[in-house]
């Protein structure tokens, strides 16, 4: 696992031993980044589930302005911190251990973002919930672009009206993985709830 381009292309990276993380593979990441690699440029990124960190310092390495790192898993941290060292971006990068649930509740109304990088472990199922309380925090700005990574078609399934507030930029399957790039339109309807 590499960066794959940008001012740290090719500096390998650590990931956690065993199944307990599952990085993107590299043939997504290159689509995904080749998706929105003109739009990059200055944008603050939120890696929710970052694992290794890998797509947030991809994001950081083709221009990202800076990257916050977040995962539950204290062991998943400190490689993430490791990798921010090895491809020297760890000072435009901040980190905390917390569950994206928690985060996205302390976050609303102090910090916004124009990338969000949503790769949750494929067995919680949690893109759309997590989406939903992305929206209801006001974390993404107008728009941002939302990287959503799953091992379900449909994202949407179980929140459609979710569906609204976004433009959706590309949609892929790797593997078992399925990929879709959205844009976020802002507030729709002014006030309207979700």
């Amino acid at each position: 696992m590499r960066i794959i381009t940008g001012t740290a292309k090719g500096i390998q990276l650590a990931t956690l031993e065993g199944d307990t993380t599952r990085p993107t593979s590299e043939r997504a990441k290159e689509a995904i980044f080749s998706a929105i690699q003109f739009d990059l440029e200055g944008r603050r990124a939120l890696d929710l589930f970052a694992g290794s960190g890998q797509l947030g310092l991809e994001a950081l390495s083709r221009g990202a302005e800076s990257a916050m790192f977040i995962d539950a898993s204290p062991e998943a941290m400190a490689v993430i911190k490791d990798n921010a060292k090895r491809t020297k971006l760890f000072d435009r990068s901040r980190f905390l251990i917390s569950d994206y649930r928690s985060y996205i509740r302390k976050a609303g109304g102090k910090e916004t973002f124009g990338l969000i990088l949503i790769d949750p472990p494929y067995g919680l199922r949690c893109v759309g919930d997590a989406l939903e309380r992305i929206l209801h925090a006001g974390i993404a700005s107008p728009g941002c672009l939302l990287v959503c990574e799953s091992g379900d078609e449909d994202i949407f399934a179980a929140k459609a009206y979710l569906s609204r507030h976004f433009d959706e930029i590309k949609r892929a399957k790797y593997g078992v993985s399925y990929i879709r790039i959205l844009q976020y339109k802002g507030d729709v309807g002014h006030g309207e709830a979700l």
